[in-house]
């Protein structure tokens, strides 16, 4: 997956996180999350239009999303939902982010487990979406 930094602490993992600059608790969830921040980077979204742990208030209900990339107008234009490798991806995980959506009304999700990756462009308006194959750069 990825050359992340981790390290062990009282015989506890740690692994870096390069957008919040502390290290975290390494979960493979977190190893997931780490790996895409890279992913993106290397597409070349600027990590100062990432964020991690994002609030999202929905029907009285705080929750938060996994990743969300923002676009040089400061909007959020994807939300990013990391599972960790052994857990399947399927409509729970599509509905997880679809919830975290009917808030921030991005067009674009991205669900991973790390070995399987989803994108799909949502049309805000509609509801409809079409997955792509690739994952697109943000502006």
């Amino acid at each position: 997956m990825s050359t992340a930094k981790i390290r062990q602490i009282d015989g506890k993992l740690q692994i870096w996180d390069s957008l919040r600059s502390k290290w975290i608790a390494c979960t493979p969830e977190e190893r997931v999350r780490q790996w895409l921040i890279e992913m993106l980077k290397e597409k070349g979204i600027n990590p100062a239009r990432m964020a991690s742990e994002v609030k999202v208030a929905v029907n009285d209900r705080n929750l938060r999303a996994d990743l969300v990339v923002y676009g040089d107008d400061f909007k959020p234009k994807m939300i990013c939902e990391c599972k960790a490798p052994k857990i399947k991806i399927g409509d729970d995980t599509f509905l997880q982010a679809a919830m975290y959506n009917v808030k921030l009304q991005v067009p674009y999700l991205l669900i991973t487990n790390g070995e399987k990756l989803y994108c799909a462009q949502v049309d805000i308006q509609t509801g409809d979406y079409k997955f792509l194959e690739s994952v697109p750069f943000i502006p």
